[in-house]
């Protein structure tokens, strides 16, 4: 049931958006004494909905994925979303119906938008991997000379990163690498044996890190949440809240305060703005199902959509774009250039694979090692981490049937090892979005166009993580080793790491929001999620983001 807002109360701040980045703001504002709402595109979230123990044999489709397409229905109504694994026959109703929410792009320029509307949004089902930029990130032109850096530093956001830390619970390894900075950790995850193998073959041959990843997963029981029992499929939800996601953490602490309003089902379609002042006064919202037009008023407004879809309701809240006197709205946005796989075998290691428990839901990360102490490299500039794992599998490939297929599947099995490449995408002009002049979705929102495409540095990039990784895998003693292609190269908008769009900056020429997210030209309008970003780094945002929103919270609670 849709929670309604009593006609002329005006909240201290309304929230689009109750993601990562959401929760931790109404949690924060709500903390600090501000009434405030939450306006959520889609519906509540259960742990009735959660699918991690749902056997396949126990669903109509068996969550099988032919096509990258688990049902009909999926494929009728979801045909984008269902194109990363994630998105499954247990939770695609998380997910964004994506005839309801259609996007162009240029036919030269597809992307792959991934949404959920959902209370908690990609929070629910996100990779949960937590990294913190470094001063090499947030200064990144002052290294190499391209984009603009970040008008804040490390030292800055370092005690937002370790109140996020301490709040969520992050699991991993303290390794003392400047620019791979260290986190406020819960104990780390066990590496496997081929997992030890790669790290130490490739320390003592090249002298670069390699260690458990850093997850937002418990590793023991935290804040009154149980520790991670290895069921494996995270994305389909957690019956013990093991692993962060804001229905169950920061919305639950904001919901304690007393202090909060959610409003799911509610549809934002723009900022409200007061005729003599030009400040912000609420936000207009459909309600999803009825499609009934509702306004609800505020101090501030705080935008926590997800990147995108905060940019979409800056474009589509005044002529132009609210916010938009340096033209710089929609431009500069990113997303990590994924797909890079190299992967081999250990064919000298007994591989034993079982398809019961424990399944552990992380792997290795290997951080940026490219232009690390110097600007360039063959031309080159920024870098790219990996990600990856080495595990036993098996021979699902095999021949036979019946009884001879269940026998070889075990005897042909082998040790697999692989590593995947995150490409930092450089801050491109060209690169960016705007509204369609003749879409628009099914609340009739002006719909978003997309002009995204990797360019030279990404596609060098690229090739560089393949022929390093290759290495990496040879030097570890992998057989069989294979490395994708540019072909092969995920599409923009399948890193789900889309940031950028609405950069912060000192300069109201250059930028959109000042260094605390707030809009330059309406200074009660605030950005809280990853359409702030100047520039991605090699590692996973989310964390950053969050951290980030802590911070922003900090200095409007204090404003007053």
């Amino acid at each position: 049931m849709q929670a309604r807002v009593r006609d002329n109360e005006v909240y201290d701040a309304v929230i689009v958006g109750s993601g990562a980045t959401g929760g931790w703001a109404a949690k924060q504002l709500a903390e600090a004494g501000l009434k405030v709402a939450v306006l959520e595109a889609g519906s509540r979230t259960t742990p009735d909905q959660f699918g991690e123990h749902v056997p396949p044999y126990e669903m109509k489709y068996r969550d099988t994925s032919p096509g990258g397409v688990a049902s009909p229905e999926i494929a009728r109504l979801r045909p984008i979303q269902a194109t990363q694994g994630a998105c499954s026959e247990t939770n695609w109703r998380w997910y964004v119906n994506d005839i309801e929410n259609p996007y162009t792009t240029p036919d030269d320029m597809p992307f792959r938008w991934i949404r959920v509307r959902a209370v908690g949004g990609r929070s629910l089902a996100w990779g949960r991997q937590s990294y913190r930029l470094s001063d090499l990130d947030f200064k990144a032109a002052t290294h190499d000379g391209y984009g603009v850096d970040w008008p804040i530093d490390y030292a800055e956001m370092a005690p937002y990163y370790s109140q996020v830390e301490r709040f969520i619970g992050v699991s991993g390894q303290a390794e003392g690498l400047a620019h791979f900075p260290d986190s406020d950790f819960l104990p780390p995850m066990a590496y496997t044996c081929g997992d030890q193998r790669l790290k130490a073959r490739v320390e003592k041959r090249f002298g670069r890190l390699v260690t458990i990843g850093r997850t937002a997963i418990l590793t023991k029981e935290h804040n009154g949440r149980a520790a991670c029992h290895y069921c494996g499929p995270c994305n389909r939800g957690c019956i013990t809240y093991s692993y962060y996601s804001s229905p169950f953490t920061t919305l639950r602490a904001a919901e304690e305060t007393g202090r909060l309003t959610l409003i799911p089902d509610a549809v934002a379609s723009h900022i409200t703005l007061d005729k003599a002042s030009g400040r912000a006064n609420g936000v207009a919202y459909l309600e999803r199902f009825s499609r009934t037009a509702r306004e609800i008023r505020a101090k501030r407004v705080v935008l926590c959509a997800s990147t995108l879809e905060s940019v979409r309701l800056l474009l589509t809240s005044a002529p132009g774009g609210l916010g938009n006197g340096s033209g710089v709205l929609g431009r500069y946005i990113m997303d990590h250039m994924y797909g890079g796989q190299v992967s081999g075998v250990f064919d000298d290691m007994p591989a034993k694979p079982w398809h019961g428990a424990p399944r552990r839901p992380n792997g290795l990360f290997i951080p940026r090692f490219r232009n690390v102490d110097k600007p360039h490299t063959n031309g080159l500039i920024r870098g790219y981490s990996y990600q990856g794992a080495s595990v036993p599998r098996f021979a699902m490939h095999a021949s036979g049937f019946g009884k001879r297929f269940k026998q070889a599947v075990h005897d042909e099995a082998d040790w697999s090892v692989g590593v995947h490449g995150f490409v930092e995408c450089l801050p491109d002009y060209d690169n960016y979005c705007e509204l369609d002049p003749s879409r628009v979705d099914a609340w009739g929102i002006p719909a978003l166009r997309i002009h995204m495409k990797w360019r030279d540095n990404e596609k060098a990039l690229f090739q560089d993580a393949l022929g390093q990784g290759a290495e990496m895998l040879e030097a570890a003693g992998a057989k069989k080793i294979r490395q994708a292609d540019l072909a092969d190269a995920r599409l923009p908008g399948f890193g789900i790491h889309e940031v950028g769009g609405a950069r912060m900056g000192d300069n109201p020429k250059t930028s959109v929001a000042d260094r605390w997210g707030r809009l330059h030209e309406v200074p009660n309008v605030w950005l809280m999620d990853g359409a702030v970003y100047p520039s991605m780094g090699t590692v996973n945002p989310t964390l950053t983001m969050m951290a980030n929103a802590v911070r922003c919270c900090e200095k409007l609670a204090a404003d007053g």
